[in-house]
């Protein structure tokens, strides 16, 4: 009857006899081969055509057209008849008390299933099929997906109580392709229903475990792994929308309102969604090998949504917290599963991590908790992480120390903020917050305390180059992990670490960022040194060891080694002086000079009490000496004379009581010449701190006329400054003259405007004329870090070749031929001229010819550039 039948109306009634009063009298060894094998194709080939019709006609329906929409709702009482066929067969094979091997019904879930994914699809898509003519047919279309949700969840009990022959190998393969059909279906109805949704990625991952030793070589491993990935960060997604929604609605103490049930009930899902991952990749561990890049994505993106990221939705504090109770606890377990992995290693560690700003921090997150983690695991997985790649053939990768100080580089929006996290419980006390500097720091040091011997030199290397990267935030990072390690060792080591920092710092070039960082860590570990120590390496009394003194704080040693080193630092220092004022006081030895300044200048800071009178007698009748031979063009043309400038500012400041009046009018008149002083920082700032000092100076009556409109002209130029920091500088060191000194018209005369008058005002009230917005300021700092990400080179790893030799020669000093001397002269000449032209324009309108004289300038410059790199 049934292979005879002509129509579809006789296909659907003969299948409702043979469901409803053949099939009960089978037993279950005949349903396969009497039923299922050459029923199900039929039922499969008619539930198609069925689709393709409905598919094919849909898209005409309207009100007018009553017979298309008989047809097409006859098509679907028709589909929603042939469901129920199906939940009968279904609900039939369950009534068997007996095992249910799938050999016996295996032509049944495939074939149910094929037509589960059909309809589903077909409910997801109804919108866009129908036109929006979808009321004509919602009842129907409801109550088939209502039949197909039916249907899968009867099918999913079947499942339940199959079992399988390890040696039959054609129920292995059926397995597998229902539990990939299965997976399809999670694709459709993943935003349809949740409930089905979740039960059946339960089924999914319940049969795969089930019958695992038989499966696990044929299942699609990575398939699983990035759907449920996607389904979780989707989930994820809307929790935080949700979460978001509600604060800005101010709903989020309404524990009742409908958006907090929402809330609760899709932070539940994700949460499942969490566990059912940890889960699978626990069990199918081996064979996740290629699904690592996915998961450390997934940790990733969904770190950089949650606080304290800068990229994160604004949530309260009870969302944020279940949030973290319900998602990122439970992620947490996955991580300690995928560290033993050598491609999850790989993937965390690559040398050239190729992601987004918003997952920076993220990343450095997932190593401080790698970090934390690693001490408990075998030797061979902390020296997997710690060693970096070792031969060409490997991968390659970063040790996690490298990879840590280039995570924490890159976080430059959050350090700036700056962000605060959780502090370490101490002492029974309740977690503070601390700032992410703090809380990698803590962490790296324990960490560093916990890693076998084996470790110290990718440790030691990986110091090394953060302590000599552009950034500072991250060379002070190193500075802390090293003084930490200076701690934890020996006296030995310390000294040993000691005498490698003094090297590089002997052989830096000149004033440098490197140098900067190098003699930070030089000051603090000084402190960590014996008494002994101390005392035995790098005399003072050597003239080649004033460089590494000038960097040293003095109340590092104690006050006998103290007064001791004072003293040969005076005298070293001024020897060098006074055998080059003596000498031809020749351009290429003033770096000497500087040197032996910069000393002098360190022990004046900090220890000017324990200078002997004879020995400061001698220091002023040098600083006076100096200043005589200082000119003018040598400054604005000679960068080592402009250090020398700075040098005798600072000490001249320090002194400004002890130096001859003649003198400290010397130096303003000299400064007055060498306007403006804003060409270089460092001379600027110098500058500040000797006028400021002179607010303790009288000056003689018979100068006061001389030298007091000098004064005035100075501040009046250095108050204009328009960079931020030069100008706050100005402000403080105008303010500190003015509140000391005894000449007070001084200062009236140096507030040649409103605008200034008006700003010394601001500062004295401590008054904020422009405050800068929460969200202006997160949006400036992100825009920031893009632009010092194009400027700064970033961290790089550091080989053992670069660094295996730790004992620099000594670079000499630039020395400048004739030829050159003429060149700076010539460009400082065109320098001058082209600002004289600025300042013209700012005061006067352009006339007509000058557009093509610029033109014909640019032309020559680029002229000139040209024949530069051809010379290179």
């Amino acid at each position: 009857m049934y292979q005879h039948a002509d129509s579809r109306s006789e296909h659907i009634r003969v299948l409702k006899i043979l469901t409803e009063m053949f099939l009960p009298h089978l037993n279950l060894a005949e349903l396969e081969e009497e039923c299922f094998s050459k029923l199900l194709p039929k039922v499969v080939k008619v539930f198609n055509d069925l689709m393709d019709e409905l598919s094919n006609q849909a898209g005409g329906l309207s009100s007018q057209n009553t017979e298309l929409r008989a047809v097409l709702r006859n098509i679907l009482e028709t589909m929603v008849q042939v469901l129920e066929a199906l939940s009968g067969c279904v609900r039939h094979v369950c009534s068997f008390e007996q095992t249910l091997v799938l050999e016996s019904i295996r032509s049944l879930p495939s074939s149910v299933l094929h037509v589960l994914k059909n309809t589903f699809l077909h409910c997801k898509e109804s919108e866009s099929a129908y036109s929006g003519r979808l009321s004509m047919v919602a009842d129907l279309l409801q109550a088939l997906f209502k039949e197909a949700y039916s249907l899968q969840k009867v099918l999913m009990e079947l499942l339940d109580r199959i079992s399988l022959e390890p040696a039959a190998a054609e129920e292995v393969v059926v397995m597998v392709t229902v539990i990939h059909s299965l997976l399809d279906i999670c694709s459709v109805i993943s935003n349809m229903d949740h409930a089905l949704h979740a039960n059946t990625w339960k089924c999914i991952i319940k049969q795969s475990i089930k019958h695992q030793s038989l499966l696990e070589e044929q299942l699609r491993h990575n398939d699983i792994v990035f759907s449920l990935c996607e389904d979780m960060l989707i989930t994820f997604q809307s929790c935080m929308q949700l979460a978001e929604q509600m604060y800005q609605s101010g709903t989020q103490q309404v524990t009742q309102s409908a958006e907090c049930k929402l809330f609760q009930k899709t932070g539940k899902l994700c949460r499942f969604f969490a566990h059912s991952l940890v889960h699978y990749v626990k069990e199918f561990k081996s064979f996740v090998a290629q699904s690592c890049g996915r998961l450390h994505l997934l940790y990733l993106q969904i770190y950089s949504k949650f606080p304290p990221s800068a990229y994160a939705s604004k949530l309260s504090d009870t969302h944020s917290g279940e949030i973290n109770a319900v998602i990122l606890v439970a992620l947490d377990p996955l991580i300690t599963q995928l560290l033993s992995l050598r491609p999850f290693v790989e993937e965390v560690l690559a040398d050239r991590q190729q992601s987004s700003a918003e997952l920076f921090l993220p990343q450095c997150l997932l190593l401080v908790t790698i970090m934390d983690k690693l001490p408990t695991l075998p030797e061979e997985v902390l020296g997997l992480w710690c060693q970096g790649s070792q031969f060409p053939e490997e991968t390659s990768r970063l040790s996690l120390f490298q990879a840590m100080f280039l995570s924490f580089q890159q976080c430059y929006t959050e350090l700036a903020l700056p962000i605060h996290l959780p502090g370490v419980m101490m002492n029974g006390q309740a977690q503070s917050k601390v700032t992410l500097h703090h809380h990698v720091c803590v962490h790296l040091c324990a960490f560093i305390a916990s890693v076998p011997r084996e470790c110290f030199p990718p440790l030691e290397h990986s110091l090394l180059a953060a302590l000599l990267c552009p950034d500072t935030e991250t060379a002070l990072l190193s500075a802390d992990a090293w003084c930490f390690l200076a701690r934890y060792g020996s006296a030995e080591l310390c000294k040993h670490h000691m005498i490698i920092i003094a090297q590089l710092i002997k052989s830096c070039p000149g004033d440098c960022y490197q140098l900067s960082h190098l003699s930070l860590l030089l000051r603090r570990m000084m402190f960590l040194m014996t008494t002994q120590h101390q005392a035995k390496r790098f005399s003072p009394k050597e003239v080649e060891n004033l460089q590494l003194w000038q960097h040293v704080l003095l109340k590092a040693l104690t006050p006998d080694l103290r007064k001791q080193v004072v003293d040969d630092i005076m005298r070293s220092a001024g020897a060098v002086c006074s055998r080059w004022l003596e000498g031809r006081c020749m351009l290429v030895e003033l770096e000497q000079v500087n040197t032996a300044l910069s000393a002098m200048l360190c022990v004046c800071r900090e220890s000017c009490e324990v200078i002997e009178e004879k020995t400061l007698a001698f220091l002023m009748g040098l600083i006076s000496q100096l200043w005589t031979c200082m000119s003018v063009k040598q400054v604005r043309n000679q960068p080592c004379v402009q250090c020398t400038l700075r040098l005798l500012l600072s000490l001249s400041a320090i002194f400004v009581q002890n130096l001859d009046p003649q003198t400290i009018c010397e130096v303003v008149t000299f400064l007055s010449s060498l306007q403006p002083l804003n060409s270089v920082d460092h001379i600027f700032l110098a500058a500040l701190d000797f006028l400021a000092s002179l607010g303790k100076f009288c000056f003689a009556q018979e100068v006061q006329g001389q030298v007091l409109p000098k004064l005035s002209s100075l501040f009046a130029s250095l108050l204009v400054e328009r960079s931020w920091l030069l100008h706050q500088h100005a402000l403080e060191a105008f303010t500190h003259f003015a509140e000391e000194t005894s000449h007070e018209e001084v200062v009236p005369k140096s507030l040649l405007s409103e605008e200034i008058k008006n700003n010394v005002v601001n500062f004295l009230n401590k008054k904020i004329v422009k405050v800068e917005n929460e969200d202006a300021r997160v949006e400036r700092l992100k825009s920031e870090r893009s632009v010092l990400e194009r400027l700064c080179v970033g961290l790089e790893p550091v080989s053992k070749e670069e660094t295996g030799d730790l004992q620099p020669y000594r670079k000499r000093a630039r020395q400048e031929t004739p030829e050159e001397e003429e060149f700076e002269k010539v460009l400082h000449t065109a320098e001058h001229a082209l600002k004289m032209l600025q300042s013209l324009l700012q005061q006067t309108p352009a006339p007509n010819w000058m557009a093509a004289r610029l033109q014909g300038l640019a032309t020559l410059i680029h002229s000139l550039n040209s024949c530069k790199l051809q010379g290179l």
